[in-house]
């Protein structure tokens, strides 16, 4: 019975979250200039203008090469620090999992004038990379939580094997111990993108003449009543949506070892 209970209540839970769409949906698709619920007419103008903008355009593969760089940059750090978390054993470990939290309690404004100070002291205002390298600070402890949680499930006894049968220790863990942990990979991966691609406060301060998709979007929204932020919101849920719904699958397949 409780647990048909917690069913239905996440159920209502679902439906109330996704209530929104039903207005932005047919937002994105009116026929007037104007944000009108519900729409007079249905036209595709607002997605014709949308992909037809360079300005949109730009914003967008900016956005995605952001994304994508986050997600590398991710990987890169939070393999070694949670190997080292579950490997090791300190007290100045214990210390840096308790402060790797600090970017999920600490508000995204505080982060962004912090970060502001030091990269405008390095000249990197306006620069991809300086937002990449900011998005990654807030994307790390996510990244880091999953892959912790994957190295915990792995059993240390193979790669200790594979060295006790010669393979150095790189190769062990390319060989053994990454494959396995490769639907960790692909959902830290996915957590960091989707962080990224939504994040907006940052790519204020840092991107300076530059638009990310949210930057944009908060330009437009600001400076504009027209349904192409609907229409744009919609593509941005749609992507989000297809990436949940290709890593998850691939996320829980079994990896067997070559």
């Amino acid at each position: 019975m409780g647990r048909v209970s917690l069913r239905i209540y996440g159920l209502l839970v679902a439906a109330f979250l996704m209530l929104p769409l039903l207005i932005v949906i047919p937002i994105s698709f009116s026929a007037s200039e104007y944000l009108q619920f519900p729409p007079p007419g249905l036209s595709l103008r607002w997605y014709e203008r949308y992909l037809g903008s360079s300005a949109w355009m730009d914003a967008t593969w900016r956005s995605v090469l952001i994304g994508v760089a986050t997600s590398a940059f991710s990987l890169a750090l939070g393999v070694p620090l949670s190997i080292s978390l579950v490997r090791a054993r300190s007290r100045l470990l214990d210390l840096i999992e308790r402060l790797m939290l600090g970017p999920v309690v600490v508000p995204n404004m505080v982060i962004a004038v912090s970060i502001y100070g030091w990269f405008a002291s390095l000249q990197l205002i306006g620069s991809w990379i300086s937002v990449a390298l900011a998005h990654t600070l807030l994307a790390l402890p996510y990244a880091t939580i999953v892959l912790t949680a994957g190295l915990r499930a792995i059993d240390p006894s193979l790669e200790k094997a594979a060295r006790g049968l010669g393979a150095g220790p790189l190769h062990a863990f390319w060989r053994i111990t990454l494959p396995q942990l490769r639907a960790s990979l692909i959902t830290a991966a996915t957590f960091a993108f989707i962080i990224s691609f939504d994040e907006l406060i940052i790519a204020l301060f840092l991107a300076g003449p530059h638009a990310t998709l949210p930057k944009k979007m908060f330009e437009n929204i600001s400076f504009s009543i027209d349904p192409t932020i609907a229409a744009v919101s919609v593509l941005q849920i749609a992507l989000i949506a297809i990436l949940l719904a290709v890593a998850g699958p691939r996320s829980r397949n079994r990896t067997r070892l070559p």
